[in-house]
């Protein structure tokens, strides 16, 4: 698969996601997706895509900047915009495409001004 194959698709998956459009979202990610962030780890689509449904309850926008693109490798580095205390955060997600779905997700950022919201739903 062409390096430009693979960057439509992660951008697909990106604009889905980041529009809300979850169907469109799940149909671009492999049943056993493997997701790896520093709060979250998933090993399976619908465990994911229903993290970014929860996501989206917290997001205004999320503002893309640049994408790389090296074979079936994709990175994503866009302004996350929230309705939280936490407001911006800039994320690097890099996507990684297998026989046109996306077979794993590695998002970067820091969690730190995240962590106080997850500490509350956990009930800590």
């Amino acid at each position: 698969m062409a390096s430009t194959d693979a960057k439509a698709i992660a951008d697909r998956f990106f604009q889905a996601w980041a529009k809300g459009d979850f169907d469109t979202a799940r149909r671009l990610v492999h049943d056993d997706v493997s997701f790896a962030a520093p709060i979250d780890r998933f090993d399976n689509a619908d465990a994911y895509i229903g993290s970014l449904r929860g996501l989206a309850q917290i997001v205004n926008a999320a503002e893309e900047q640049k994408v790389f693109a090296d074979g079936n490798d994709v990175c994503i580095i866009y302004d996350l915009v929230t309705n939280t205390p936490a407001g911006s955060a800039p994320v690097a997600e890099w996507y990684h495409v297998r026989d046109g779905k996306i077979s794993a997700v590695r998002v970067i950022f820091d969690a730190r001004p995240f962590a106080p919201m997850f500490e509350q739903q956990a009930g800590h």
